[in-house]
């Protein structure tokens, strides 16, 4: 898979999550949340909960239905368009890429950037799933 996320350090153990048992994931996949805790691929970019990133590989059809998730630590991720340090940062719509979070639809913020990084660059990212109240217009 291009543009995996890489655990860069390790602050947290990862959990269990449910995942469908036909549904194939790459470990370094960034992953959205749904009901009831279940991770999917992420395709929307930043309109979907934050699951956390994949640590494992699930392959489709094998009966498993259970993928271990990160939901802290430092991971390296490619950007998609500029980031500057600091800024809060969701998962894009680009395959496999983080992006300033922006707008009302981004109210799942994936973690903070710890490094600044231009489109296609590989940064640091503090991972932190935290969903944020849409400003009000």
């Amino acid at each position: 898979m291009a543009n995996e996320a890489t655990k860069f350090i390790e602050t947290g153990l990862s959990i269990p999550m449910t995942i469908h048992p036909d549904l194939a994931i790459e470990k370094g996949a960034l992953l959205n949340l749904s009901d009831p805790f279940t991770v999917s691929g992420n395709a929307v970019g930043g309109a979907e909960a934050v699951a956390g990133i994949a640590k494992a590989e699930a392959i489709s059809g094998d009966g498993v239905d259970q993928i271990p998730v990160f939901r802290e630590g430092i991971f390296k991720v490619t950007a998609s368009g500029s980031i500057g340090i600091g800024q809060a940062v969701c998962w894009a719509a680009a395959a496999n890429k983080v992006a300033v979070c922006g707008g009302p639809k981004n109210i799942f913020h994936a973690g903070v950037a710890l490094e600044a990084a231009t489109d296609g660059q590989t940064f640091l990212m503090e991972l932190k799933p935290v969903t944020k109240t849409p400003e009000a217009t």
